[in-house]
């Protein structure tokens, strides 16, 4: 679908800006960064449901660490706990097999957690598995940074909504406004055709057209960079 996407964008450029299919396979870039944008944002998405994932394995592992359970067998429980919490192709539960698979290797509690943060690959994990680590070793309050590991991410995540929130009238305007000048454009295309027609089919039109474009893509980036507040 975003290969389909990329497609119908470069064919809209092309058609607005060039007048010309001949334009359609040199607009491949803007397809490219249309595909690598659509990537990262598909990222975001899954390293914030993690999150809320990671926060919910936490709490299960703290209370299985109240009633008496060692580092070990808490991480064993927490799989099971979760498993009538999320489906099976759910990220939290692979890494949580993938972990209770290497304990059933002989691998230590510290070794599991290290290669957890490793393969997940994620500030909050890799934090709390150092943090985990190092009290289990000196004999640290193993509970207690379970708690203030989840405080942290509890207010990462409501932080976030709050941004989310405050950004969703401000992101519809900006959607609104990337809209806006190429509906123009094809309204021109219906209307007022020989307006137009001077800036196709000549070089000076397609440098015009191509020093347009160029100053829309920035206008997007610009916008992009607005309205994406990381935590």
């Amino acid at each position: 679908m975003a290969i389909l996407r990329a497609a119908a964008l470069m064919a809209v450029l092309a058609y607005l800006f060039y007048n010309s299919w001949i334009a359609f396979p040199m607009l491949a870039p803007l397809g490219a960064v249309y595909l690598y944008q659509w990537r990262e944002e598909c990222c975001r998405e899954k390293e914030t449901i993690f999150r809320v994932q990671f926060r919910d394995a936490m709490q299960v592992l703290a209370s299985a660490l109240r009633t008496g359970y060692s580092v070990e067998n808490a991480i064993r429980e927490t799989e099971k706990e979760l498993r009538p919490m999320y489906p099976q192709s759910c990220r939290i539960r692979d890494e949580f097999e993938r972990m209770v698979h290497r304990l059933d290797m002989n691998m230590t509690a510290e070794q599991v957690l290290k290669d957890f943060a490793r393969h997940v690959a994620q500030e909050d994990v890799q934090h709390f598995a150092d943090v985990f680590v190092t009290a289990k070793r000196t004999g640290g309050d193993s509970i207690a940074i379970l708690k203030s590991s989840i405080r942290t991410i509890s207010d990462k995540i409501e932080v976030e909504r709050q941004i989310q929130t405050m950004l969703a009238s401000k992101k519809l305007e900006f959607q609104i406004m990337c809209v806006v000048p190429l509906g123009m454009m094809l309204y021109m295309r219906f209307s007022f055709f020989e307006f137009l027609s001077v800036l196709y089919g000549n070089t000076l039109g397609v440098l015009v057209m191509t020093v347009c474009l160029a100053v829309y893509i920035a206008a997007y980036r610009i916008g992009k960079k607005i309205i994406q507040i990381e935590v």
